[in-house]
């Protein structure tokens, strides 16, 4: 009887050692396989080097472009609020049966460009300038004025009425009579090709990046066309 006992007893743990042995030879391999896992996890210094060299000319491409990009966005604004301006003072022009003034500046000090809409024969001293563009977040100490205007509601008399930075009439001015007409007006003298004088041009301008005095090509400008005061905006070339 003992000795089928122990018969089995060894039948039993041969039969475990066989289901055993095939577990402790993965559990043998197993730290091996981690180490090499462990080892591979992660970059070289190599690797992160040549992603930052990466990222750094990458940036250097795209910062002129976006920078660009952001001017044009700001510079459309202020001009659309040189545009809403000018329809303001004609707008107070017919429904007051007044006559209407606006006038534009670069403030000296806080170099923003400023705008005020008062009654043509309002005091100096009760104009109210506003920063241009303010209400819309334009930042518009940022940006040039310039005008082609000799005088009030007169555009130069040079040839095609070129722009001038800053505009060499301070403030520079164009008023509206009770009908939103503009009186006297002078918009320049028509050069050939083109069949139309220039027209009286109130300009916003990026600097140039190597004179913050002269304009760049990024442009924007309203222009008044006619005596009844029919206004068109313009950009880049269009506004010189």
């Amino acid at each position: 009887m003992s000795n089928i006992s122990s018969l089995r007893l060894l039948d039993y743990f041969q039969l475990h050692s066989l289901k055993t042995k095939p577990k402790q030879q993965y559990l043998a391999n197993r730290p091996y396989t981690d180490g090499y896992n462990q080892q591979d996890a992660g970059f070289s210094l190599i690797e992160l080097v040549v992603v930052m060299l990466l990222v750094g000319i990458l940036s250097a491409i795209a910062a002129p472009g976006w920078l660009a990009f952001v001017n044009r966005q700001q510079v459309n604004k202020a001009n659309d609020a040189v545009f809403a301006a000018l329809q303001q003072a004609q707008r107070e022009a017919k429904n007051k049966k007044l006559s209407y003034s606006v006038s534009f500046q670069k403030n000296t000090t806080t170099q923003n460009v400023e705008v005020a809409i008062y009654r043509t024969d309002a005091a100096i001293a009760t104009w109210t300038w506003k920063s241009l563009g303010a209400d819309v977040g334009v930042s518009s100490d940022k940006f040039l004025l310039g005008a082609n205007l000799s005088g009030e509601n007169a555009a130069n008399s040079t040839t095609n009425s070129p722009v001038s930075y800053p505009p060499p009439s301070t403030p520079t001015k164009i008023t509206f009579d009770y009908m939103g007409t503009l009186p006297n007006a002078s918009f320049g003298t028509v050069t050939a090709p083109s069949t139309e004088p220039p027209g009286l041009k109130i300009v916003v301008a990026v600097p140039s990046s190597t004179n913050s005095t002269s304009a760049s090509s990024i442009k924007r400008c309203v222009i008044v066309k006619t005596l009844l005061g029919s206004m068109l905006t313009a950009k880049d070339d269009k506004c010189s």
